[in-house]
């Protein structure tokens, strides 16, 4: 079913693609030079090739900005990993041997109080 989908949503975008390719085979110089009249650096590309490359560079710089305004929250979900995984340690070694250094009966804990019998009904 999701390879269905995927063909579903992929194949028009294919298609767009392929189609954008095809009416932009026109050659266009791109410089990086703005300044001089014969750019020192200038490359004759397709135009559909300066469009698609222009894509992948906003994806890719989309991405790395996505990441870094994440980093608080993948900090954040660390730290309370490791805490989850400290106190689920603490809580299986209480589980285990009990409370640390008391031995139960053996003076170590407050004495046992007893209460007084209830007084007689009358």
């Amino acid at each position: 079913m999701i390879r269905f989908l995927k063909a579903l949503v992929l194949l028009p975008v294919a298609i767009v693609v392929v189609l954008l390719a095809v009416a932009n085979r026109e050659a266009v110089t791109l410089s990086f030079d703005p300044f001089s009249p014969e750019p020192v650096f200038a490359v004759v590309l397709p135009l559909y090739a300066v469009i698609f490359g222009a894509v992948a560079l906003g994806i890719l710089v989309g991405g790395i900005g996505s990441w870094l305004g994440q980093s608080g929250t993948r900090q954040r979900a660390r730290y309370h990993r490791r805490e989850a995984d400290r106190l689920a340690k603490e809580a299986a070694e209480l589980k285990t041997f009990g409370t640390p250094g008391v031995e139960p009966g053996y003076g170590s804990a407050a004495p046992h109080t007893t209460l007084p019998a209830p007084a007689a009904a009358r």
